[in-house]
């Protein structure tokens, strides 16, 4: 073989081990354990004793239970509103960047990421004294006169956790919100003003649709984060919150009932990929300004 033929042989086997690399990362940290939890979904508990009988039993016990299906369906109406007021909320504040000029946009992005640094664990506790009783929103909705004592509507229930989600994923349905806005041609919208068009006109007609494929990705990013959490349900959640996640972590943690735990996140994963796609889907059909 000559230089140059084992030189190239060489850098083919380069290539390929760091494709191969590359690769077995996700492989090992993502598809295993997902492969795991698929195979172990189809065994079962026997008084403390997991069965390796593969079975259909615990899907079975998921779509037949009076309790798991609603709780599912319960959750998944509550994180598409967590991304609903999400991304209506973080739409202007994404636009109202954009019409920053030099540093002040970046500094104010900064400052909307910040809490992404915090403690997550810190982060709730502050937005659970903010909520609760004699914290600083019952207070002043006293002091306006709107409410004539504190209120309970806020804390350890469904409207603690929805309020709480959103205050806790807001930042990342912003930052691809503002970067599908910061792509757009700005000759794109001076050839709307040359043209006579007004400012709804060019924001309806250029700006939101290009904006579309961001706004697809913060909600199902959003979605995503929101329907995974079990943490923020069971610190604000109380007796009245309970959501899919807690529901989990209980058959990991005190029922000792991983396979049927399996099954579960199993279900979620599912709808985990479905929302991912949808939100891939959206965004990549929209953005033709019309």
């Amino acid at each position: 073989m000559s230089v140059s033929g084992f030189i190239g042989s060489s850098a083919k086997w380069e290539r390929l081990s760091v494709t191969a690399l590359a690769f077995a990362l996700p492989v090992l940290f993502v598809l295993a354990p997902l492969g795991l939890f698929l195979i172990y979904s189809f065994f079962s508990v026997d008084h403390g004793e997991i069965r390796h009988e593969p079975s259909l039993d615990n899907y079975l016990r998921f779509f037949t239970d009076p309790v798991f299906l609603p709780v599912f369906w319960n959750t998944l109406a509550l994180c598409l509103s967590v991304a609903v007021i999400c991304v209506l909320l973080a739409y202007p504040a994404a636009y109202f960047l954009t019409t920053l000029k030099g540093r002040w946009r970046y500094a104010l992005l900064m400052l909307l990421l910040v809490p992404l640094l915090m403690s997550y664990v810190i982060k709730i506790y502050a937005i659970r004294s903010i909520l609760g009783l004699n914290g600083f929103l019952n207070q002043a909705l006293v002091a306006v006169g709107i409410l004539r004592e504190p209120s309970s509507l806020f804390v350890f229930n469904m409207n603690a956790i929805l309020l709480t989600l959103t205050l806790l994923l807001i930042p990342f349905a912003i930052l691809p919100i503002f970067l599908s806005l910061e792509r757009i041609s700005k000759n794109l919208i001076h050839a709307s003003d040359d043209l006579g068009a007004s400012r709804l006109q060019t924001f309806l007609h250029i700006t939101l649709p290009l904006s579309l494929p961001g706004v697809a990705s913060a909600a199902s990013f959003v979605f995503v984060l929101a329907i995974g959490d079990f943490l923020t349900p069971q610190m604000v959640g109380g007796v009245n919150g309970f959501t899919f996640g807690r529901v989990l972590y209980s058959q990991f943690g005190t029922a000792y009932n991983w396979p049927f735990g399996a099954a579960l996140s199993v279900m979620l994963a599912l709808v985990v990929v479905v929302a991912i796609l949808l939100g891939e889907r959206f965004g990549r059909n929209r953005g033709v300004p019309t």
